[in-house]
């Protein structure tokens, strides 16, 4: 009778519990870090340096991306890590528009998301197939992606008005 070897994620199962700790904590910190007096709305670091033209966005994309990472590692199934890269990518997109996309900073917590997509695999983890390295690393080379495309499109758009306004 042949057994089919057990996949183990890469960090131990009695490292997972403070991995997850410190990803609360981090996701935290990004979407809800302090919470408006009297109401339970918080602000977090994310939409206050997505108000950065540029280079906010791009710093977000690249401290989500680290929730997105460490799930990899704790065996997250593409369809989880699939579900994450979209909620990074919609915050990213929509959070480039000036103005409106600095309200809905506020009220997309993309990073708070992830980490319930990424509890909700941990409770049933032998349900889910791993994602593989190739999957992984094709998911962080998007949000590398996005993150650069956020950076340069308001950079040509810039320079594409100047040479306009200055006929050149």
């Amino acid at each position: 009778m042949s057994h089919q070897p057990l996949r183990y994620s890469t960090i131990e199962p009695e490292a997972k519990a403070p991995t997850l700790k410190r990803l609360r904590q981090l996701a935290r910190i990004l979407d809800k870090a302090i919470v408006i007096p009297g109401t339970q709305v918080g602000i977090g670091v994310d939409p206050i340096i997505g108000l950065l033209p540029g280079a906010g966005d791009f710093l977000g994309v690249l401290l989500s991306s680290y929730i997105v990472l460490e799930a990899a590692r704790l065996g997250a199934p593409r369809s989880t890590l699939g579900k994450m890269v979209f909620n990074i990518a919609v915050d990213a997109i929509v959070g480039a528009f000036p103005i409106i996309g600095d309200f809905f900073d506020f009220a997309w917590t993309a990073n708070t998301n992830n980490i319930k997509l990424l509890e909700e695999y941990l409770k049933f983890p032998s349900q889910k197939k791993e994602a593989d390295k190739w999957f992984i690393a094709i998911v962080l080379i998007i949000l590398l992606l996005i993150a650069i495309a956020l950076v340069a499109i308001p950079v040509i758009l810039v320079r594409m008005i100047m040479s306009f306004f200055t006929g050149g």
